[in-house]
């Protein structure tokens, strides 16, 4: 049984080609006069034939030109095939010339030629076979007619550049994915109308629909890495509106690492469409502080606090303490962080910060150099609906902890908190404004540790937050629904929440409040529609979106800062600083309290109605305006809110 039957095909089919090439050299040497003189120099081919055929197949060998996959062959292959002819040729007259034996030279010369012509030419009618293979039915085209469409995945490709060149020639070598690109779009007026790799560039981006319709394309290929986010949201936004599917080649860097391929296209995320370029800071340069200490995340296993873990186990700390009250996602993020910290001590604690005495064993037990506090209720219908908890866990949890912090020499504190804090009008955003007079009060006070809050608006993708809900919603058929059509929102990632609270822990003197710069606010009508053309989807054809009413304690416009807090500039030039206002007298009497005033607080809490203590939380944060009571139908809007998002 023959291990390798196509390498023999192959050897057998070149060794045809030699002797093919020899008499063909010898009758056009001598003009095909076969009698006299050419009788006598061709008994001397005739004479050595197998050891002739044997020598070339023997060098053609040991250029690798059985070794190679042709149905990938490409230009590079022409120079390798023309080296393995001379060197063969080179070697058969070696060999003639030790048995004083020669050829006319002529015949070399045409021998190696055709060599190089045939024995390459059947290595590319490899090639042409697997294309036309991988294409079970080849697109016939007249101007924007098509006579027969193939049955491939019908590709546009965004970019005609180096990275685009390598996209078409792997979609080309792997016609198991079943793609063909069809058409290219790019934005140098000098590439349109031409061709990269036979396929033709038929304009610029903002002709992508036109030309999308006009080809029957299926699948938007982004192949610009160099693009700025400002760029490639203004072309993911042209792509989203033809409805097909959209995928992106991931960063500059993966051509240098020559990662270009079909495998390393991701699909396009609502990242992409962010109005501003990612913030970035220099991790390396501000986490000494927590380089050989013990660091406590609390909220371990929320979007917030795991990647805090994630991030802060890259800088060696000497112990990493996850506290979290749920212990499934802590369970995960313990094999995680294992797994990818195999060095680090790493202890995950089940406790809550709404408990003052557990919460005292912990700091006792593992005496922390540096708190993160991103131990939150943040989900804003929820807590309008259940207020107690939201005053229990984000107003007195947080009080114990900046208590703790201060009792057992914490040497910095950083609190999470958010953009609903700034003039609040829901409960959520309340408690954290609350949280946050408590935190700077107590940093006035304090002789050991140093106090900082982090305030960002929504982060993609994490729990609760809008667009998981949104594709929730997407995947069981619609509709979408949003609020109101005006709503707009700031948008952050997960990755860039977490490097602005260690950036700010790092800058963090005492008391600050740091403000990221978002950029400009996304409408989320807008965010629904894109989201749904990502998909794939048509918006108001294939997926509804439908607009439900704002709920209550729901903004249409967020802020960022109090127009009284006067926000300053730090070193980095997306973060500012703001400084709040006095506490009012209300919250210095709980301010004023140690161990005691929780309790009482409590008591005094599970005594009140919902409206009660909504006015309580009024008289502890002034500004905060209560929302007006619920109707039927917003209270049903808001059920069915809750039950599409939980």
């Amino acid at each position: 049984m023959v291990k390798y039957p196509k390498i023999i095909m192959l050897m057998a089919a070149d060794a045809i080609i030699i002797n093919i090439s020899y008499i063909t050299a010898y009758l056009l040497c001598f003009e095909f006069r076969i009698a006299g003189v050419f009788q006598e120099f061709f008994s001397v081919y005739a004479d050595n034939i197998f050891m002739i055929t044997l020598i070339k197949v023997f060098v053609f060998s040991l250029f690798g030109l059985y070794q190679k996959l042709w149905r990938y062959a490409s230009s590079d292959e022409i120079l390798k095939i023309l080296g393995a002819a001379l060197i063969a040729n080179f070697a058969v007259i070696t060999f003639l010339s030790l048995t004083r034996q020669q050829m006319p030279r002529s015949v070399y010369i045409i021998a190696c030629v055709f060599d190089c012509v045939l024995i390459g030419g059947l290595r590319f009618l490899f090639r042409i076979a697997w294309d036309w293979r991988g294409h079970s039915s080849v697109g016939i085209r007249l101007g924007s007619f098509e006579f027969i469409r193939d049955k491939a995945t019908r590709v546009m490709l965004v970019g005609s550049g180096n990275a685009g060149a390598s996209i078409i020639k792997e979609i080309k070598n792997h016609p198991e994915q079943k793609k063909r690109v069809v058409v290219a779009v790019d934005d140098d007026p000098v590439k349109r109308g031409r061709r990269i790799l036979g396929v033709k560039i038929g304009g610029d981006h903002a002709k992508i629909k036109e030309i999308a319709r006009k080809y029957g394309v299926d699948e938007i290929i982004i192949a610009i890495p160099s693009a700025n986010r400002e760029e490639m949201q203004e072309i993911a936004g042209e792509c989203s509106k033809t409805g097909c599917k959209l995928k992106i080649l991931p960063a500059f860097i993966d051509l240098i690492n020559e990662k270009v391929s079909v495998n390393a296209l991701r699909d396009v995320d609502i990242e992409d469409l962010l109005s501003r370029d990612t913030v970035k800071v220099n991790l390396e340069e501000i986490s000494g502080y927590t380089k050989g200490r013990i660091v406590m995340v609390t909220g371990g296993g929320g979007s917030i606090g795991s990647e805090l873990c994630r991030q802060i186990g890259k800088f060696s700390p000497r112990k990493l303490v996850a506290v979290d009250i749920y212990e499934n996602t802590l369970f995960e993020l313990t094999n995680e962080i294992k797994e990818k910290y195999p060095l680090l001590e790493f202890e995950a604690v089940i406790a809550s910060v709404r408990n003052r005495e557990r919460m005292e064993e912990v700091f006792l037990k593992y005496a922390p150099h540096v708190v993160f506090h991103a131990a939150a209720h943040k989900h804003v219908p929820l807590m309008e609906m259940n207020p107690k908890e939201a005053v229990i866990n984000n107003i007195l949890g947080s009080k114990n902890l900046i208590d703790l912090a201060d009792m057992y020499a914490v040497e910095k504190f950083v609190m999470i908190s958010t953009d609903k804090a700034v003039n609040p009008v829901n409960v959520m955003g309340a408690t954290k404004r609350a949280a946050e007079m408590i935190l700077q009060k107590k940093s006035e006070t304090s002789k050991t540790c140093c106090y900082a809050t982090v305030r960002f608006g929504n982060v993609l993708g994490s729990n609760g937050s809008v667009v998981p809900v949104f594709k929730k919603q997407i995947a069981n058929g619609g509709p979408v629904t949003v609020t109101h059509e005006e709503i707009t929102r700031y948008f952050m990632t997960v990755p860039e929440a977490v490097q602005l609270v260690i950036q700010a822990g790092a800058m963090a003197k005492g008391g600050e409040i740091f403000i990221l710069d978002m950029g400009d606010p996304v409408n989320i009508k807008s965010l629904a529609e894109n989201l749904i053309r990502l998909s794939g989807f048509i918006p108001y054809e294939d997926i509804d979106v439908v607009m439900t009413g704002l709920r209550p304690g729901e903004k249409l416009y967020e802020e960022l800062s109090f127009a009284e807090e006067e926000a300053s500039k730090t070193g980095h030039e997306k973060i500012f600083i703001g400084k709040l206002s006095v506490p009012s007298e209300s919250l210095k009497n709980i301010l004023n309290g140690n161990g005691g005033i929780e309790s009482e607080i409590m008591d005094k809490l599970q005594r009140m109605t919902d409206d009660e203590v909504k006015e309580w939380l009024h008289s502890i944060v002034p500004n905060y305006t209560i929302s007006e009571k619920k109707s039927e139908e917003s209270e049903l809007n808001d059920e069915r809110w809750v039950k599409n998002s939980v």
